[in-house]
């Protein structure tokens, strides 16, 4: 149960191998995901002189995102559980998944894999601008939280079922990294135009850092937390909590 099956670990795994090692995946996971991600906006400003968006950027962005997260997941699921996300990390900190001390060191890596994919973005493009989330005119930053809840709870949620719930081991767990793509790339077709669909804290902190443009940032962490520790304590007190009911056979319904 949340809460309760929380644990906070020991000093000592700050120094672990393991730990280091997972932290390290999360790190290049991270930097993957964010070179593709923002590399997708830096090349439709080129191609379109810094053109306004358009529906087709909306569906480029999301469609790259998908993909490079796809990835993300998939070449650290085994090393770390692939989260590339601060609030896939506190939720299942949440569900007690994973320690605080191992959290903190996924955080630290996650965002400093954000930072350097926009600094070698930045580099390869001749040092064309790498732009921080901001939110569409009309849109107010509780609007923004809002959006970013909504969709941080898909996503946070799909990975409970797909990857973090241990029912879902075999034919499940193998689509969790294209399962969670999809689930941003459509949440990104859905948000995208408002407020930018970060849903992930470290995606925002890249690009604020090296543009050094921190309007309505909290923004991008205060939704994706709350959207994260919700789904986490739905999916964890309903489904995985001790009076859930055990999956029927696979002959029942085959």
């Amino acid at each position: 149960m949340p809460i309760s099956s929380i644990a906070v670990g020991s000093p000592s795994e700050f120094g672990s191998v393991d730990a280091l090692r997972a932290a390290l995946a999360e790190f290049i996971s991270t930097l993957i995901f964010v070179f593709a991600g923002s590399g997708s906006g830096v090349a439709f400003a080129e191609l379109t002189d810094n053109g306004a968006t358009t529906p087709a950027g909306l569906v480029a962005a999301a469609i790259a995102h998908a993909f490079a997260l796809f990835v993300a997941v998939a070449i650290a699921a085994n090393i770390s559980g692939g989260h590339v996300n601060p609030a896939v990390t506190f939720g299942a900190f949440l569900g007690g998944n994973i320690t605080l001390v191992r959290s903190i060191l996924y955080w630290i890596a996650q965002l400093l894999g954000s930072v350097v994919a926009c600094l070698l973005l930045k580099f390869a493009t001749g040092g064309m601008t790498i732009s921080a989330f901001s939110l569409s005119t009309g849109v107010g930053v509780w609007n923004a939280v809002v959006f970013e809840i909504v969709m941080t709870f898909g996503l946070v949620y799909t990975v409970y079922a797909t990857a973090l719930d241990k029912r879902s081991a075999g034919n499940i767990s193998i689509i969790a990294p294209i399962a969670i793509g999809f689930i941003v790339g459509a949440n990104i077709l859905a948000g995208g135009a408002f407020d930018g669909a970060s849903m992930n804290p470290a995606v925002s902190f890249g690009p604020a850092v090296v543009s050094w443009s921190w309007e309505s940032h909290w923004v991008y962490w205060l939704g994706p937390f709350l959207g994260a520790g919700i789904a986490a304590l739905v999916y964890d007190w309903i489904f995985i909590g001790p009076a859930t009911h055990e999956p029927l056979p696979t002959t029942d319904y085959a």
